[in-house]
């Protein structure tokens, strides 16, 4: 094997790319400084160029809110520079795996977690152009992995789990939105079950998150605990919490994809949460 990651310097693509590192996969990771996703001809002379057997599609536009103010820019790098890199990844015969998320859903016509095959009604710019990207994968591709995940915090990058760090010891007290649910995801996490998928040959579309279940304001709790922090969290509601884009209340993704496929499921967001911090 002989893989391309994208986006190496986002939280996701850095852990990706140690996790091949320390599996012995060659693997090559590239950022914005290497090229431009939006330049059709530099995606395709970079993937030339390196000739993977397999690109993992990690770099995105990821400013939800910034998004309905930048639709075209969003739509840019996500539809048009994800069709780049899968057209190319046809030419050079290689298998691509992209990253999606639970924004694909409309988040609030089902209560129980989302099935890979339920019907996509995005909401915000963001998840419009997500779904848009999976769109392009599987129309360029026949050898492809779409794994969707939510709530992302990982090491090199900023989060959910470093902001509530940094305004819990800076103000003592957080008001965290209280009636949003779904499962906090660890990058090493989904770093292992994304190599173990991309050599399994097993294609498809897959969820990919932690296990379990919490909402922001429960996860904020959480963090401050497992930190030994004393800080007041204040639940507020999403009408509350009023942000340009919408934010579903139902972000729980299914994880039968992924066992009815042979994989195991991916640990507890609590345990997670843990590591992480010991990382950090």
């Amino acid at each position: 094997m002989r893989v391309l990651v994208t986006g190496v310097a986002g939280q996701l693509g850095h852990d990706i790319a140690e996790k091949l590192a320390a599996l012995n996969i060659e693997n090559k990771g590239v950022d914005i400084e290497d090229f431009d996703l939006t330049d059709k001809q530099a995606v395709l002379a970079a993937i030339r160029a390196y000739a993977p057997t397999h690109v993992i599609h990690c770099a995105a536009y990821t400013a939800v809110d910034k998004a309905e103010r930048e639709p075209g820019l969003c739509a840019a790098v996500n539809v048009d520079g994800t069709r780049h890199i899968a057209r190319a990844c046809r030419e050079v015969s290689a298998e691509m795996l992209y990253f999606s998320t639970d924004y694909v859903f409309d988040g609030f016509s089902r209560e129980e977690p989302w099935e890979v095959g339920d019907k996509k009604d995005p909401q915000n710019q963001y998840g419009k152009t997500k779904y848009q990207g999976e769109l392009a994968v599987q129309e360029a591709l026949d050898a492809y992995y779409i794994l969707r995940i939510s709530w992302v915090f990982g090491k090199n990058g900023h989060n959910f789990v470093k902001t509530m760090l940094r305004l819990g010891k800076e103000n003592g007290e957080v008001r965290v939105v209280c009636d949003q649910f779904g499962a906090p995801t660890y990058t090493r996490d989904v770093a292992d079950i994304a190599c173990e998928i991309l050599q399994s040959k097993k294609y498809g579309v897959y969820h990919t998150p932690n296990s379990g279940c919490t909402t922001w304001h429960g996860f904020a709790r959480e963090i401050f605990e497992a930190a030994g922090l004393a800080v007041a969290v204040h639940p507020v509601t999403t009408a509350e919490y009023k942000t340009p884009a919408v934010r579903p209340k139902n972000s729980r993704l299914s994880l039968s994809s992924l066992t009815q496929a042979g994989f195991a499921p991916l640990p507890h967001y609590s345990d997670a949460l843990a590591r992480y911090l010991k990382e950090l």
